[in-house]
């Protein structure tokens, strides 16, 4: 147990340009939230188009987004936002739960100005989302694109099945078993030792603490169908049956299923995932 806990502290005390992926074209951005807690994001692309800001999933770092970040920069203003503990951002004592992690999504949107943006969140970045718009509304929101998470919408989600070996005892091999599950694609070492490093900053008490957030299941359907603003619910098959109830229940939805790539779809399938994205916006919110 002691020699888990040093390796974790030893990683989280690494310093961030150890783990952090080159943006070119980017520039790094802080601003300082209610609770004073510093937090990061990558700026890119002309500062006066419509604006792009991407939020990234569980421990997961901004820079995950890079093929996005260089395809929209070309004609869109995009942010890759690090949530508190992720990437860049300060390792807050705590707030890791759905009302701060949302308040800091607003935080930043009330930073960015007054024209409404559209916000892409992936798995915990759509609770995150979600949460901001359950309690702030969406008058800052001009769409959303929803990525591989429940919203909320039935049918409940398969428990996931028994692994077929036991999980790895020590947290740093589980995390990295856990990143390497995310991709259908081969990803080099470099990148997946990179990508792992970046998952061990957060103290695995805040990191167990995001899985537990205390609401129920309602709590995120009661969201999205609180905002007509277009929406794309981008998914992989074990998604399917909420995406075709919610493109029946909710108007102004768009759905597309990605059969064949892993959780992290946007890096496994970019060119799909970015063509379909340009194509909702062009269409959908900014014709």
């Amino acid at each position: 147990m002691l020699r888990r806990a040093f390796l974790i502290a030893a990683l989280c005390l690494m310093p961030l340009c150890a783990y952090a992926q080159s943006l070119p074209g980017t520039t790094d951005r802080y601003f300082a939230t209610s609770d004073n807690v510093r937090l990061h994001y990558f700026e890119a692309g002309p500062r006066f188009a419509p604006t792009l800001v991407f939020v990234p999933g569980w421990t997961m770092p901004a820079w995950i987004f890079g093929p996005q970040i260089r395809f929209f920069s070309r004609r869109y203003h995009v942010i890759a936002f690090d949530p508190r503990g992720q990437g860049f951002s300060e390792i807050a004592p705590d707030g890791y739960n759905q009302d701060r992690r949302g308040q800091d999504i607003g935080e930043l949107l009330q930073l960015l100005g007054p024209r409404p943006v559209v916000v892409v969140g992936w798995s915990l970045g759509v609770l995150d989302t979600l949460a901001y718009i359950h309690e702030s509304g969406d008058s800052r929101i001009a769409g959303l694109v929803l990525v591989d998470n429940s919203v909320g919408e039935n049918p409940p989600p398969m428990p996931a099945p028994a692994p077929r070996r036991p999980r790895p005892l020590n947290y740093a091999a589980y995390m990295r078993e856990f990143v390497e599950g995310m991709f259908r694609t081969r990803q080099s070492p470099y990148y997946l030792d990179r990508l792992t490093e970046a998952t061990l900053r957060l103290p695995q008490p805040y990191a167990r603490a995001l899985l537990a957030y205390p609401v129920p299941r309602t709590y995120w359907r009661e969201a999205i169908f609180s905002t007509s603003k277009p929406v794309l619910y981008v998914v992989r098959p074990h998604l399917k049956g909420q995406a075709d109830n919610l493109l029946i229940d909710r108007p102004n939805t768009q759905i597309a299923i990605f059969p064949y790539a892993g959780h992290a779809l946007f890096v496994d399938a970019a060119p799909r995932f970015d063509a379909l994205v340009a194509d909702y916006l062009r269409s959908e919110v900014w014709p």
